[in-house]
């Protein structure tokens, strides 16, 4: 079972080296990431079944106990976001084997990839603050590089926009943590537990307050969030799908692992300030994907209005509210990855991402055309799409605890998320491709002939099909989902068990 614990990280590791060592070899690189990306899932799958039967996992690394050594801890909540990894790097690495340039690829795109999913699975395991810093920093690295991978001058614009304010953030979390381990003596999140009772509590609010800007500049809250439509609409499609699924879910899952672990006690004074956040992450996040007219900004705009529900979940603080969350994380991480491969796709068929360039997919390709409907629908909460289940969760935990405006919130935005889903429906599946649309350069003529490629390849429609699949079958298995959401929000709510799972008799 320890190993079980380990093999999510190394797997990934393993595969960035191999990958490294076949510098010389792209065909080697990408065969390396695709059973690389394969066995995350699959290894994945097993410890959510292992965790689920026997409860927390824990490592204790070098047989070094807590709080003294490096502790990584696997519960449902981690589990299940790590199956969520999985899921998302297979799709992720089978696209990009048939979008990604060979000069990219000959740069060590896919040795980059793994690193970064290294960094993810890493956050969702290990049991201290201090390694959690750690790989915040591996997976900023990596990120950074891909973004900036290619050297176009949008690309280095983005990324530099990308790495300054996350940098702030590692700054202002590694500060935050010295001061921890300065009143506590320990980084171990599960002995912080119990310490933090010794610690002033303004004192306490303050550090949390900290934690709350460090993780939220990360997870793109209002107003930290300027960073995100700056950059993710500049790198190749894969990557802005691979960062929409995953960077910015890894913020929340650090506010949510801090506040109903460590700083359980302060978070119901963070209530109106987490709510109030909520609702202008949402707002503000759909009002600028509803004013953008190219596909890659305007759904970068809606990433951020996503992170508003979960913020949502997590300002509620109830077990209902925190199992909606955990339902609500894994829908949109698969619906937002999905459509940025759809957008990628529109741009191979049409030329372009501009809404007002493209056209008459529903007639050239109706599958394409599913695919995103789907995906576009489960987005903006429409039934029967997981969507729709996931936001009708969250909207019954806020009208259990009477908190009616952020109800309210919550259900105007999903009609303008609705309204932004349409527009991109009308603009480039419904409506007839235009002709003669005057440029810079004079008139040019863009018709589905004149567009780089109408024909798709299986890498490019297979992972589409895979995470439309996955969002699906989340509706369809929603009774059993929910079932263990809930038991998974039962373990973040009660922590009890995690302490004793990583202190045994260390703790205090």
């Amino acid at each position: 079972m320890s190993l079980l614990v380990l093999l999510p990280l190394l797997i990934p590791l393993a595969a960035a080296v191999l990958g490294l060592l076949a510098w010389g070899s792209v065909t080697a690189q990408r065969l390396v990431a695709l059973v690389g990306s394969g066995g995350l899932l699959a290894v994945g799958i097993a410890l959510l079944v292992a965790v689920e039967r026997d409860g927390y996992l824990v490592v204790q690394v070098a047989n070094w106990p807590a709080p003294a050594g490096i502790t990584m801890v696997a519960d449902l909540f981690s589990a299940i976001l790590i199956v969520l990894t999985g899921v998302l790097a297979v799709a992720i690495v089978v696209y990009s084997t048939g979008s990604i340039d060979h000069g990219r690829e000959r740069f060590a795109y896919y040795p980059l990839t793994m690193v970064l999913l290294a960094g993810v699975v890493g956050t969702f395991l290990t049991g201290d603050l201090f390694n959690l810093y750690v790989w915040f920093e591996v997976l900023l690295i990596a990120s950074f590089v891909l973004l900036a991978l290619g050297g176009e001058r949008a690309q280095l614009e983005g990324a530099l926009k990308y790495v300054a304010l996350n940098l702030v953030a590692s700054a202002v979390l590694l500060v935050t943590i010295g001061v921890i381990y300065g009143l506590t003596g320990t980084v171990n999140m599960a002995d912080l537990a119990g310490r933090m009772a010794d610690v002033d509590p303004r004192l306490a609010a303050g550090i949390a307050a900290m934690l709350l800007i460090a993780f939220g500049i990360k997870a793109a809250l209002v107003p930290l969030f300027f960073w995100l439509p700056a950059s993710y609409h500049t790198p190749p499609v894969a990557v802005s799908a691979l960062f929409s699924g995953l960077l910015t879910k890894v913020g929340i899952y650090a506010l949510v692992r801090v506040f109903t672990l460590v700083f359980a006690d302060q978070a119901p004074d963070f209530q109106p300030l987490l709510l109030t956040v909520a609702a202008l992450t949402m707002v503000i996040g759909v009002f600028g994907a509803v004013a953008q007219h190219e596909m890659r900004r305007l759904l970068s705009f809606h990433i951020i209005s996503q992170i508003g529900y979960l913020v949502m979940g997590l300002a509620l603080f109830t077990v209902s509210a925190m199992a909606g969350l955990i339902y609500f994380l894994v829908h949109v991480a698969l619906a937002k990855s999905t459509l940025f491969l759809v957008a990628g796709t529109v741009k191979q068929l049409t030329g372009s991402f501009e809404l007002s360039r493209t056209g008459g997919l529903w007639v050239l390709k109706p599958g394409l055309a599913a695919l995103f409907g789907i995906a576009a629908m489960s987005l903006a909460g429409i039934p029967p799409f997981s969507g729709f289940l996931a936001k009708l969760a969250l909207i019954e935990a806020g009208l259990e605890v009477d908190r009616v405006l952020i109800v309210l919130v919550a259900l105007g935005v999903s009609l303008l998320t609705l309204y932004s889903m349409l527009k991109i429906w009308n603009a480039a599946f419904w409506k007839p491709l235009p002709t003669g649309l005057e440029d810079s350069g004079g008139v040019v003529a863009v018709t589905p002939e004149a567009a780089p490629d109408t024909r798709l390849k299986l890498a490019l429609v297979a992972p589409m099909v895979l995470l439309v699949a996955c969002s699906i079958g989340l509706a369809i298995a929603a009774g059993p989902a929910f079932d263990l959401v809930e038991t998974a929000a039962v373990q973040l709510m009660e922590p009890a068990g995690y302490i004793e799972a990583v202190l045994g008799g260390a703790g205090r």
